[in-house]
Order: structure tokens, then sequence, then C-alpha cells
């Protein structure tokens, strides 16, 4: 079912309980970053290592910030309901949707499975309540659509435990009808006129998921989209996307000469995955061995590690 009205036992407002509780810890009172913290801890039930490894901070500093948003609303008396001004709280609450998406999309502990559905499931439909709320808007829609266009893959991004990535995936086991939903959702959030993040990195997402073959990608209309990512919400994960892209448009030089300008990400593994890809693709094999090894130090993802272990052996090979 997509964006109709939510259903309840007994017929009261579609006000569903894990929304308000969203709501509550989304408080403009809390700054924005402590209301998606607290709000992943509360109501997704994740661990404080899960969201620290979000957010690439530690994990005291994290269980610290917790600690003081549940003082805050203790002595505010802050209600449980849902405000008349939604939109105060709505950057908020699809920030908190987006991280409980990612972490079931690949879970960053290794205690859980690799890819927790079950969270990824729970995301959409908090998008499609949000969604028929807030009526018309287009961030939103925009969710909703990128949340979708990424889930449809899932059946394909697995083998034996070991992560598939994108260019190497069965692409007739992508959800087709969750692709052609998702294009519609998207389609209504352009509509309205009213652009945003969410709805760019929808767009990127809509390329991907509807490239018939990995080599029909339009990579360089991906990067000029990242571009404009950058300046809607720049951060240097969104850099290390566009550098990737780069290296798919231009070859693995410019992806290398992208890379080497970010900061901030010594402790992120994608960074040091990334950067031994396009390594080991201009044929600097030992480099390319060394930031395989330092992601599969950093990585937490069962899947993700035994896709890094596989690399390092390859690099390590005489003929690599």
């Amino acid at each position: 079912m997509y964006l109709t009205e939510p259903t309840s036992d007994n017929d009261q407002e579609p006000e569903d309980e894990r929304l308000r509780l969203i709501l509550l810890c989304c408080h403009p009172a809390l700054a924005l970053d402590t209301q998606v913290a607290l709000t992943l801890r509360l109501v997704a039930g994740l661990t404080t290592e899960e969201i620290a490894a979000a957010y690439l901070i530690p994990v005291p500093t994290l269980a610290a910030r917790i600690t003081r948003a549940k003082k805050k609303i203790r002595r505010s008396a802050i209600p449980l309901s849902i405000p008349d001004q939604l939109a105060t709280r709505l950057d908020a609450v699809l920030r908190v949707i987006y991280l409980v998406f990612n972490e079931g999309y690949l879970s960053r502990s290794a205690r859980t499975e690799v890819h927790r559905v079950d969270l990824c499931d729970e995301a959409i439909r908090l998008t499609d309540i949000v969604a028929y709320v807030a009526e018309d808007h287009a961030e939103t829609l925009g969710l909703a659509a990128l949340l979708r266009f990424t889930h449809a893959r899932r059946d394909a991004r697995f083998s034996d435990d070991e992560l598939v990535l994108l260019d190497r995936q069965d692409r007739s086991r992508w959800r087709l009808d969750e692709i052609q939903a998702a294009n519609r959702l998207l389609h209504r959030a352009m509509k309205l006129m009213q652009p945003g993040a969410t709805q760019t990195e929808a767009v990127i997402a809509s390329y991907h998921a509807n490239a018939r073959t990995a080599g029909d990608t339009d990579w360089a209309r991906i990067t000029a989209l990242y571009d404009q990512l950058l300046a809607m919400r720049p951060s240097p994960v969104v850099a290390l996307n566009r550098a990737i892209s780069i290296a798919m448009s231009d070859g693995p030089p410019a992806g290398l000469a992208a890379l080497a300008e970010i900061d901030g990400l010594d402790d992120y593994h994608l960074f040091h995955a990334a950067r031994g890809e396009l390594e080991f693709r201009n044929g600097q094999t030992q480099q390319a061995h060394g930031s395989f090894a330092r992601a599969h130090e950093l990585a937490q993802n069962p899947a993700e590690r035994t896709y890094l272990a596989a690399r390092l052996t390859e690099t390590n090979r005489p003929d690599a």
C-alpha cells in the first residue's frame, strides 16, 4: 500500500504512536543532531554504538548527548502529541527515518544480520504516515521515492553473505513494481516545485534504478546532481559519493584527485574502500592493498568485511 490513509484497529485518527514518539524526540527545543540521535535510540531501538557509527562520532560523546536530551524532555514536560505546526519538526523526522532505513539497509553492528529488512520496511511505513499527515510536502515525497528506489535492489545486494556492488548486481532481481512506485512519487514531488536535498538524492537514485545495465548509467549527469547536492547539503560523505561518480565518468585518476580534496573521513571505512577500489583500477596495487586493509579494520558489517577481505586477497596476488 503506497501513501494511503494509515489504518487503525480502533478507527481513530491516523496518528501512529511511533510517529508521536518521534515528534516528541524531535522537539525544536533540542538541537537537530540531538533530536535525531534520541529518536534513533528510543524509537528505532538502535544501540548507542550503531548511532555513533552513523554520525562518525565517539560513543561517549553520543551517550552524553542522549542523556542530556532525556533530562531536558522531562524538565520541559514536552507533550506526546502531533503539533499543529508539524513543519517545524519535519526536517528532523525525515533525517531520523532516513537513518533508520540506512541502519536496516546495511547494519553497522556485527551482532545483527547484514541486512535488516524490518527496519527498512518500518522506515518506509513511517514515511508514508508522515506524507499522509503532512500532505503535499515535497521532501517527504522525495524520501518516500528514495527509500523505495534503494529498497527495490535488496534481493540482488548479497551473495552468500558477501556484498555485491551496484555495477555487479543482477538487475533482473530488482523489484520493478517498487521502482515504478518510486518514479511516481518522485514525479509528484517534482511537480510541487519545492526543490530540496532529499529530492535531489532521489533523482540520483532514479538514474541508477532506471538504468537497464550498469553501462547505461549517466554518470556525468549524476556528478552534476552531486554538485547540486553539495551546494544544498555540504558534507564529506556527499563529496565522497561525488568523487566516485567522477571516477565512473572520467576515470580513476580524476576520482582519486577528488578524493584527495576530502577532509574528515579518516575513520570512515567507505572512504578507504573507495580509494582502494580506484587505486586498484588505476594499477596502484600496493596502495590499494593498504587502503582495503584500513577499510577492513574500520568496517563492522559482516558482508562488508567479507567483501573487503576478498579484495585484500586479490590485491595481494603476485599477478594482481
